[in-house]
């Protein structure tokens, strides 16, 4: 088949990583990203100035410039249904449908679907009520895990380890009208992410890899978007593995099909490995940012291939995966995620064999780069071993002058610290 053009929508590193993927494939012409970041052209990818929810603007796009699938990034665009547009206009598009968004865009539409589905997951309870959540609190002790139950970009979730920051807690979530939240047990155990690719009953599992949620070194301080992840898992025995994809993979997607979801696209399982077995933290309908980021670089099989099988209701490819260790952190701005420096001058960012930087939040021009806020950009290490792969990461982070910045200094210890 002649090359051709795909368009990946949203603008962060998990985008960055997909988009430089894609570029690689050699079934792939140009790779359009809208709206992108000023970063792309490092890796060979036009950003595009659309922003995420335009769609009438991004199907205008697609059409005009032969697009023959769209990869949709982010999960505000899946919410808000880009795939049924994209599809009422008759483009191709990878990504679940509205309907099957509400696994991530509602917390109790999820925990239903696995209740229903027979999937492992927390006990929890959903309210609107503040004062009937104050007394649910009772059912599950301390800590409690609190979800406010709607999208909050990775930040939306509080373990409360007392009654008053507990209660401040649902106070807030709670403070605008139609707002709701899940009271869940706190599951104890590591955490693993899981990604699937799914085409109504078919499946395939690509690497797996660990994202470290907490803004602090030893997973201490406020909840983010991640800040770091690492891919594979030594500590993870094949054993455990084939437990999360008999008792969690095979019942969800079987639900899915018994919903007659026709979901095509990636499912993200959140998964705690505790005492009882593997249980569901969550499910996200897109890939995790930034586990994106450590994954697609360990994926030997084209990733072009497996979503174009996917989209075209074809065979999908086995999935393949390196023997490299891929290990990434992310490099903040000072006050993330409470109250991030905008506009701080960032880099150079010097080449060096084995590191590679996926731009995320950043502004200004290729020569003059400066955060927008959040989570700027990661820098990633592949290597033979996780050992090696951390050594290179934190050996470049050493050499960088970034003062309105922050990463954490233990990403991957939880492998190489058993």
């Amino acid at each position: 088949m002649e090359p051709v053009n795909v368009l990946v929508i949203g603008s962060g590193g998990r985008e960055f990583a997909i988009a430089k993927k894609l570029k690689q494939s050699n079934h792939v012409d140009h790779v359009f990203c809208a709206p992108g970041n000023v970063g792309m052209p490092t890796v060979g990818v036009e950003p595009v100035a659309i922003e995420e929810l335009d769609f009438p603007a991004l199907i205008d796009f697609a059409k005009s410039h032969q697009v023959a699938w769209t990869f949709v990034g982010p999960e505000d665009a899946l919410c808000a249904g880009v795939v049924d547009a994209f599809q009422a206009a008759g483009l191709k598009i990878f990504g679940p449908n509205q309907r099957s968004a509400q696994l991530e865009g509602s917390k109790e539409y999820a925990l239903d679907f696995m209740n229903q589905a027979g999937v492992p997951t927390a006990k929890h309870q959903a309210y609107a009520d503040v004062e009937a959540a104050l007394a649910g609190i009772s059912e599950f002790g301390f800590p409690v895990v609190i979800k406010d139950n709607g999208l909050a970009g990775g930040k939306g979730v509080v373990i409360a380890e007392d009654q008053a920051t507990a209660e401040l807690t649902i106070r807030e979530i709670l403070k605008t009208p139609d707002s709701r939240l899940v009271l869940e047990e706190c599951l104890i155990g590591p955490e693993y992410s899981m990604f699937v690719m799914i085409q109504d009953g078919e499946y395939r599992i690509l690497p797996m890899a660990q994202d470290h949620k907490r803004a602090n070194d030893g997973d201490k301080g406020p909840n983010t978007g991640g800040m770091g992840a690492y891919s594979p898992l030594p500590q993870l025995s094949a054993k455990d593995r084939q437990r999360m994809v008999d008792e969690v993979v095979v019942p969800t997607v079987q639900g899915l099909v018994a919903g007659n979801y026709h979901y095509h696209g990636i499912l993200y399982i959140g998964l705690m490995l505790t005492a009882d077995g593997p249980k569901v933290i969550e499910y996200n309908v897109r890939l995790g940012d930034p586990e994106t980021q450590v994954i697609l670089p360990r994926l030997a099989t084209d990733l072009f291939d497996l979503v174009d099988t996917c989209v075209n209701d074809q065979a999908m490819p086995e999935v393949e995966e390196t023997n490299d260790a891929v290990l990434g952190v992310v490099l903040a701005s000072a006050g993330y995620p409470v109250n991030p420096v905008h506009g701080q001058a960032i880099g150079p960012f010097p080449k060096q064999a084995g590191i590679e930087i996926d731009f995320a939040n950043v502004g200004g021009s290729l020569d003059h780069l400066v955060g927008t806020g959040g989570r700027l950009l990661m820098v990633i290490g592949k290597s033979a071993t996780l050992e090696e792969a951390q050594h290179q990461v934190y050996q470049y982070l050493g050499k960088l002058d970034e003062p309105e910045c922050f990463y954490r200094r233990d990403i991957g210890d939880k492998a190489l610290k058993l």
